[in-house]
């Protein structure tokens, strides 16, 4: 090559490598604030502005519901609401109880007990039983579930619980939740916990979703069949059953006790509130968060008033991170709500100046309300030195872990049969049926409007910037009040006529313009690209919680956000690239496609819904199925993308199979977020 040639090759290379580092200092398109909003808490605030007015409409209706058949309405329409968000449950099988052990204590025994809320899905319980010559049989029983605490039934808190019942005449059974004590369900190859509590949960929930499940949906199962066992037992009076959890334990017992009519009695603690109070902090795991709970009108007083007249205690701490103030307002509309059915007396708060806790007080006053309606007998219980039992005494299984147990299913098992059979049925439909129709199923689950009903957003521009003959013009996509999508377009000197790409990636538009990227490539070869960050990416991506552990992503807390509202990610930012597309589109040009990373996901779902407004898609780095979520664990961020019930209808690769040639998948990944060995 000639010398001057390559000084000017070298020169132009230079140029456009200057252009590129140009850009990524100077990409940030949007002001410090967005209405007054910064960019990372947009997506917070549009969502909690969301949350705010269906709690505005929650109100409203409960003002309605002054007659006795309004609220018995009203108490049967939730009910079944409530049970078609969490998926139903299963059908009873066999408890095959067995007490494996039993440890005397002074004026009462523990008996150590495994039993199957499903076929060999092992719980672990210790049931606290009244000494015998003290107390004749029957005795009312008292569920307990455990609360996020690791050992679960072995924590100090729960056996002084359970201790204090049975001292005063009531059975209590206390049992370990899933991912807690003694029933973690992912282990290692020495039988230790991959994770637990509260991240563990939300792993699971992510793949519960999928499958129109929740997390809820199993501890509510587990806590269904507990009462079984309970009502087993000939020394426990079937009809006298009540329920107390502190924390994710009262989390529990307020979906028990608003579920299962054979509760009589309950005292849910720590937990009661409302969701417009905790989701402008953040909201709790995945089991707390039911989808489309405000859309349909389930709220927090609402597990306490479906179940109206029957006797609730409410159990609160001035100092809780659990909003006391809210947890009262949750109280005054119970409280009316029972004064209206005649019974004013069943409804009750014991508030303590405490921390989140199910401290002495609240034990208590648990015991004391328990013996009120269980046992008609009202007396003060002053809680005595427990003597406590160390963790390991109280195992039930050989060597601490249920999971070890020979023949033992985890809940992961369970969707991964639930799936393999939901699997079977997609691949007929989708072999035998209109793709039309099915598209139009797939499109109403993951809430993508069509494309004639997306309203014109408004697009502004900010202007240009010149490097050399190369310009970036800086846009801001407004496609509904309270969300902008910033925006960069590049334009080589001599762009190709009638052709335009949009870029869009996990890690925002400076990502995908990084020298040697798509957008680095495409400028050179002569195209105009448009570079978007859909929401919650780039300039908008939120601030990260980790509070639950990596591997269940940075965005967890604005998903359950949208969760609630009954909304996915994956709708919302599939109509981001909609909105975008068609811009470009109306100016004449043929869009191509392509997204980086986990937002190829939405961008999969607005090509297979909108196929005529694109020529061409390129995913890279994207999910290679949701199926994949099912059968791996652990997970790592999938939950982004969990849309609720999708694989009732469609998984991933039903949608890539309608487009054809049209698609072109480079380097999927699996749902660790690993590169698939071999994939095309």
């Amino acid at each position: 090559m000639h010398k001057k040639s390559i000084i000017f090759v070298c020169l132009a290379a230079v140029q456009l490598i200057s252009l590129f580092a140009f850009a990524q200092d100077e990409f940030h398109v949007l002001l410090e604030t967005v209405g007054g909003v910064p960019p990372n808490e947009m997506m917070q605030e549009h969502l909690i502005g969301l949350i705010d007015r269906e709690w505005d409409r929650w109100k409203s209706d409960y003002e309605m519901r002054t007659t006795p058949e309004a609220v018995a309405e009203y108490q049967h329409r939730l009910h079944d609401l409530f049970m078609d968000a969490i998926g139903g449950l299963p059908e009873r099988t066999p408890l095959n109880p067995r007490i494996v052990g039993v440890i005397e204590r002074e004026g009462y025994r523990v008996e150590k007990v495994l039993f199957e809320s499903r076929p060999q899905f092992h719980v672990s319980a210790a049931l606290f039983m009244p000494d015998p010559a003290r107390f004749p049989p029957p005795y009312p029983g008292v569920l307990v579930p455990c609360g996020h605490a690791r050992p679960a039934k072995a924590h100090d808190e729960y056996q002084r619980m359970g201790a204090l019942l049975a001292l005063n005449g009531m059975a209590a059974l206390v049992y370990d939740p899933i991912d807690q004590g003694e029933r973690m369900q992912m282990l290692d190859a020495e039988g230790r916990p991959i994770a637990w509590g509260t991240h563990a949960h939300t792993l699971f929930g992510a793949a519960c979703i999928l499958l129109g499940l929740n997390t809820a949906t199993f501890e509510i199962w587990d806590g269904m069949r507990a009462i079984d066992y309970l009502q087993s037992r000939p020394e426990v009076d079937a009809d006298r059953i009540g329920c107390t959890g502190n924390s994710g334990g009262g989390t529990q017992t307020s979906y028990i006790m608003a579920l299962d009519e054979r509760i009589k009695a309950a005292a849910p603690s720590c937990y009661l509130h409302y969701q417009a109070v905790q989701l402008r902090k953040a909201p709790g795991d995945a089991e707390q968060n039911i989808f489309g709970q405000m859309a349909i009108g389930l709220d927090h007083p609402d597990f306490i008033m479906m179940r109206a007249p029957m006797p609730v205690l409410i159990c609160a701490a001035t100092k809780d991170f659990f909003d006391i103030n809210a947890t009262w307002e949750t109280f005054r509309f119970a409280k009316r709500l029972y004064t209206r059915t005649g019974f004013p007396e069943r409804m009750d708060i014991l508030e303590n100046d405490a921390e989140h806790n199910y401290n002495r007080t609240q034990r208590e006053g648990v015991a004391r309300w328990m013996s009120r309606w269980l046992l008609e007998k009202d007396q003060p219980i002053i809680e005595p030195e427990i003597e406590l039992i160390d963790e390991k005494d109280m195992w039930c299984s050989p060597r601490g872990q249920v999971m070890l147990i020979e023949g033992a299913r985890s809940a992961y098992d369970f969707l991964e049969a639930e799936e393999n059979a939901l699997m079977i049925r997609r691949q007929a439909r989708w072999r035998s049926e209109d793709h039309m129709r099915l598209l139009e199923e797939a499109r109403q689950v993951a809430g993508v409007r069509p494309l004639a009903g997306l309203p014109e957003p408004e697009v502004q521009s900010l202007g240009e910037e010149a490097l050399s003959e190369y310009v970036i013009e800086k846009l801001i996509f407004t496609p509904e009040p309270g969300i902008v999508l910033p925006a960069v377009m590049f334009k080589p000197p001599e762009p190709r006529v009638g052709e335009v790409f949009l870029v869009v990636s996990e890690n925002g538009k400076a990502d995908a313009a990084r020298n040697g990227g798509p957008v680095f490539t495409l400028v050179k070869q002569g195209y105009n690209v448009l570079a978007v960050d859909v929401r919650g990416t780039g300039e908008t991506t939120p601030v990260p919680y980790q509070d639950l552990g990596k591997g269940v992503g940075e965005h967890w807390v604005d998903y359950f956000r949208a969760y609630v509202l009954g909304r996915s990610y994956v709708g919302m930012r599939a109509e981001d690239v909609l909105v975008c597309a068609r811009y470009l589109k109306t100016q004449g040009q043929a869009v191509h496609l392509v997204a980086l990373g986990n937002v190829g996901v939405p961008a999969l779902h607005a090509a297979a819904f909108e196929q005529e407004l694109f020529a061409s898609v390129k995913l890279s780095g994207t999910l290679v199925s949701w199926s994949n979520v099912i059968h791996m664990k652990p997970t790592h961020n999938q939950l982004i993308n969990a849309v609720h019930g999708a694989l009732k209808v469609y998984d991933l690769p039903d949608l890539a199979d309608t487009l054809g040639r049209k698609l072109t998948l480079e380097h999927p990944h699996d749902a660790q977020g690993k590169p698939i060995i071999g994939g095309a």
